[in-house]
């Protein structure tokens, strides 16, 4: 039994060492940082907590970055579990070998696996294995060594049986040997770098799609090298490619690449070369060519993806930092003309206080009505700030708001309406509000997302908040994985007031869950809040693990200790003691006391590491701080109403509402938005506009172009 056990601990402890050799390699980051930050992932620590908490051992890598040491996990797990199939499928074949089970474990290379398994793996029946159970992969062997002599002569003594004649047998060879130079994995690598570097992707009209295909017209009959094409728009073709309107090829020059074959497989230029030459042009056009097309498009769709996913990751987060207006009283509005405007007003904690329709537009035009209600509405319930969704009617009851005068100073924001009619159709808001319809719901998530965007965008699925680009054509998991990721990185970075915060904003916390979300809401309801982190251990389910990667994460406002209002994890308290008492101060005297704090030495308190001792003076310096900046009031241009006002040259503010690989996409005040291309960015060249421009930036704009039939509106960036 102990043998038994040492083997497979020896074993395990391989595995462990290839996995950490393997992650090194491909991250290139320090091989005690990689062991650490694996260690710490598989006894269940967060990204989060990582990156924030234990740094010393991490080495001060961010999130970004033990993510993807996390990701390369995955993948060589996934590597791992496909060598232990491949060798169980080889070893039911009785083909395994020692050399080939050695060449199998040492590959972590998913495509040079599937190569080295190609020949082995089990097929339908093609022609080559027919041609084999006709007994003729002897006669193949034959002409395959080309040692002189004629293949007619050689076919003669295999025309027996089903193979009626020598041309049959012939044939049948090559076929053969077209599959055995398919499987040639040298041939494959070399063909494969051809493809990946010089194959030019062509898009043709599909015939009778000219109408369906219009928006595509651009691409009907279009050509580019592969390797530099732009994601964008190669998400573009895929779709086309996919809805049936382009058909869509990658392929080198086929004259080139035929010559290498035969250079790689021909050694003569007699009879049996010639037989050769052939099956080597049979197996590039119908074996490798289909092969390695679909695989070099396949592998520019995932870089195409990944770019996608990483400007939609990078949007998002802007998004759910976006500057939050606090706790204050809002009217919010749900614009519409037939249907009227919704109208709610929510107190400081977003809770539903009242709500209303007006019908200031047409059809009804009761704007003198509309105007008395919302005054009304503002005097009664002691509002501060007025939240108008930018949809439909949007830009008109703004106007209209605009014009009232108040008994006290109102802000008046616009806020974008992208995932609220997502939201109010939700489980999610019939449970918040089982006694209102949609459109309620609708108006409440409008201002509840002026009064802190995170808290109220963590109920909507990331894919319908609209900063995507191409989001359904991307893979959806990776998508899924990413964003849920930025999402859990934005509310760890905030923090999440623990006594107000949904539990769909604290099942995001690091540790928790939905289940422990709830637990936690339950327990705050029935014991009239949450007093301290030390009392989240007395939340039903909440264990010690759930605890240390949560705590440092949850704020309790107003507590009994200041810390747990803060980023320091409870972990550290006592070193904070030990600071206070080395300054002869308390805790709260100390929080805030910049120049008090910049006296330290860290050396006067070694049973912290230095990563740790300076993210708890930076915390101490600005306790509780929120990352995210304060909400600003833009000011559209009154002149412009429709996309017909807009003459070239004029200068406009706007809002950027989308930034792509191509560009930014920004509200000016009009139903359209308008594009910043990336060559109107900036005065020098852009690759990556993310760098020079972020969402809810607020900008000056030039008017360049107005396409009044194809609404569209081509803007250049004011300096």
């Amino acid at each position: 039994m102990r043998k038994i056990r040492y083997i497979f601990y020896f074993c395990y402890s391989i595995e462990i060492m290839q996995e950490q050799e393997y992650i090194q390699k491909v991250t290139g980051f320090k091989e005690s940082s990689v062991k650490n930050v694996v260690k710490l992932l598989s006894e269940g620590a967060t990204v989060p907590f990582i990156a924030r908490y234990r740094k010393e051992m991490s080495g001060g890598l961010d999130e970004v970055e033990i993510a993807l040491i996390r990701d390369e996990v995955k993948k060589f797990n996934d590597v791992v579990a496909r060598q232990k199939t491949i060798l169980s499928a080889i070893e039911e074949q009785n083909q395994l070998t020692s050399e080939l089970k050695s060449k199998i474990l040492d590959c972590f290379d998913p495509i040079l696996l599937e190569d080295i398994y190609l020949p082995y793996k089990q097929k339908r029946l093609t022609r080559g294995e027919k041609a084999k159970k006709l007994g003729l992969e002897p006669l193949a062997k034959m002409i395959m060594s080309q040692r002189g002599g004629d293949p007619y002569q050689m076919a003669e003594r295999y025309v027996k049986g089903e193979v009626f004649d020598e041309d049959q047998a012939i044939e049948g060879a090559k076929d053969i040997i077209a599959e055995w130079m398919n499987e040639n994995i040298t041939c494959r690598t070399r063909l494969r770098e051809t493809f990946e570097k010089r194959s030019v992707l062509t898009s043709k009209l599909v015939k009778g799609k000219e109408e369906a295909a219009e928006k595509y017209k651009d691409y009907f009959d279009h050509s580019e090298n592969l390797s530099r094409v732009a994601s964008h728009r190669f998400l573009a073709l895929y779709r086309a490619n996919r809805e049936g309107l382009l058909s869509l090829k990658a392929r080198p020059d086929e004259e080139s690449v035929l010559q290498f074959m035969e250079r790689f497989f021909v050694k003569g230029n007699d009879a049996c070369s010639n037989v050769v030459c052939e099956a080597a042009h049979d197996s590039y056009k119908r074996l490798l060519r289909p092969s390695l097309e679909n695989e070099v498009l396949s592998k520019t769709k995932e870089k195409a993806d990944a770019e996608a996913i990483k400007v939609f990751g990078k949007n998002l987060r802007q998004l759910l930092l976006a500057p939050p207006l606090g706790s204050k009283r809002v009217l919010a509005i749900d614009p519409g003309f037939r249907t009227g405007c919704k109208v709610v007003c929510v107190d400081e904690n977003g809770n539903l206080l009242t709500n209303t329709t007006i019908f200031p537009h047409p059809p009804q035009k009761e704007e003198g009505a509309a105007k008395a209600k919302i005054s009304q509405l503002v005097q009664a319930y002691k509002i501060q700030a007025i939240a108008i969704g930018d949809g439909t009617a949007g830009r008109e009851t703004e106007n209209m708001i605009k014009h009232l005068r108040f008994d006290r100073d109102v802000e008046v924001y616009v806020v974008r309406e992208d995932g609220a009619s997502i939201y109010s159709a939700s489980s999610i808001a019939r449970k918040e509000f089982p006694d209102y319809d949609v459109t309620v719901r609708g108006a409440v998530s409008i201002g509840r997302r002026l009064m802190d965007p995170l808290a109220e965008l963590v109920k909507i699925d990331p894919k319908s908040v609209g900063v995507g680009q191409y989001q359904h054509e991307v893979n959806q998991s990776q998508l899924k994985e990413t964003l849920d990721d930025v999402v859990i990185s934005c509310v760890n970075t905030v923090g999440v007031d623990v006594n107000t915060a949904s539990p769909y904003l604290l099942s995001y916390v690091s540790g928790l869950g939905p289940a422990l979300a709830e637990n936690i809401v339950k327990y705050r309801t029935e014991n009239g809040g949450i007093h301290s982190r030390e009392e989240l251990k007395k939340v039903a389910r909440l264990g010690g693990k759930a605890f240390e990667q949560a705590a440092g994460f949850i704020r309790i406002r107003d507590g009994k200790n200041p810390l747990d209002n803060s980023s320091v994890h409870p972990e550290s308290y006592k070193v904070v003691a030990k600071i206070a008492k080395s300054l002869n101060c308390d805790i709260e005297n100390l929080m805030g006391n910049k120049e008090l704090l910049s006296t330290l030495d860290a050396k006067n308190f070694p049973e912290t590491d230095m990563f740790t001792f300076n993210d708890i003076v930076t915390e101490l310096k600005k306790p509780g701080h929120d990352p995210r900046k304060q909400a600003e009031v833009l000011e559209f241009d009154h002149r412009i109403k429709t996309i017909d006002d807009l003459k070239i040259g004029m200068s406009l503010t706007g809002i950027v509402t989308n930034v792509t690989n191509f560009g930014a996409f920004v509200n000016i005040g009009i139903k359209e938005n308008g594009l910043i291309h990336k060559s109107n960015l900036a005065e020098v060249y852009v690759e990556d506009p993310s760098e020079f421009i972020s969402l809810h930036e607020h900008v000056s704009v030039q008017v360049m172009e107005v396409d009044i039939a194809r609404k569209r509106i081509g803007l250049k960036r004011m300096v």
